[in-house]
C-alpha cells in the first residue's frame, strides 16, 4: 500500500529519535505499508557547494545516501525525517543532508508525496527544530502530515523516550494519520483523480 522512507540524521543509531521512529514504523507495517529506515552514521556529512553540478548530471557530486535516495524516489510515497534538537534545532549532520538531497532532485519527483518531522529532545527547543525540518516539505509540493501534537519526544535516553506516554501516542497517530492519507490518495487514483500539475518555478528577487 505504499512506501514510507525513515531518515535517521541522530548520531545514535539506536537512540531516543529511532525509538520514536519505530512507534510509527509499526503502525505503518501493521497497516501493510512498507518501511525503510536510513541511518545517517557518525560521519560528517558534505553541505551543499551550491556548484549546480546536479543540475548537469542528474545527481549529487558526493558519493553517499543523497544518491541512494535519488535512485528510489519514484517508488517512495512518504519521507518521515527525524533528530535530536542542538541548540534548538534540527542537527548539522541532518540539515546539510536534507539541503543537498532536496536541492539535487528534481522538484516534480517529490510532487504529492507526503512529509513529517520527528524530533527528541531532553527539555525544550523540539517545536523550533520541528518546525525548521518541515521547511523542506512545504517548498516540494508535499503534504506535510499532522498528528495530535507536534511529533516530539522527551528524554536523555532511549529507556527516557519508552516512559513518554504523550510522544509515543503522538508517534501512533502520526503513523494512523500517514496510513489514512495513503489509502485516501490511493482511492482518489484508482477513482481518476491525478495529482495537480504545476506551472513551471518562476525565480525572481527583491530587486526586480
Amino acid at each position: 500500500m505504499g512506501k514510507v522512507l525513515f531518515i535517521n540524521g541522530s548520531p545514535n543509531e539506536d537512540g531516543c529519535t529511532s525509538t520514536a521512529m519505530d512507534e510509527v514504523i509499526k503502525v505503518l507495517e501493521e497497516n501493510g505499508v512498507e518501511t525503510q529506515k536510513i541511518w545517517l552514521g557518525k560521519k560528517a556529512v558534505p553541505d551543499c557547494m551550491a556548484c549546480m553540478k546536479c543540475q548537469e548530471i542528474g545527481k549529487c557530486v558526493f558519493p553517499d545516501q543523497v544518491n541512494e535516495i535519488h535512485d528510489m524516489i519514484d517508488d517512495i510515497d512518504g519521507i518521515v525525517v527525524g533528530s535530536p534538537v542542538y541548540y534548538g534545532g534540527p542537527n548539522g549532520r541532518l540539515t546539510s543532508f536534507l539541503d543537498r538531497l532536496f536541492f539535487s532532485i528534481p522538484n516534480d519527483k517529490f510532487n504529492g508525496i507526503l512529509g513529517a518531522s520527528i524530533v527528541s529532545c531532553r527539555r525544550g527547543g523540539a517545536t523550533a527544530a520541528f518546525e525548521r525540518l518541515n521547511q523542506y516539505f512545504l517548498m516540494e509540493n508535499m503534504h506535510v502530515v499532522s498528528s495530535q501534537y507536534w511529533n516530539q519526544v522527551h528524554g536523555s535516553s532511549k529507556e527516557d523516550v519508552l516512559k513518554d506516554e504523550e510522544g509515543l501516542q503522538t508517534m501512533r497517530t502520526l503513523g494512523r494519520n500517514i496510513v489514512w492519507l495513503l489509502k485516501s490518495i490511493k482511492a482518489g487514483e484508482d477513482s481518476g483523480i491525478t495529482k495537480p500539475e504545476h506551472e513551471p518555478k518562476t525565480f525572481t528577487n527583491f530587486i526586480r
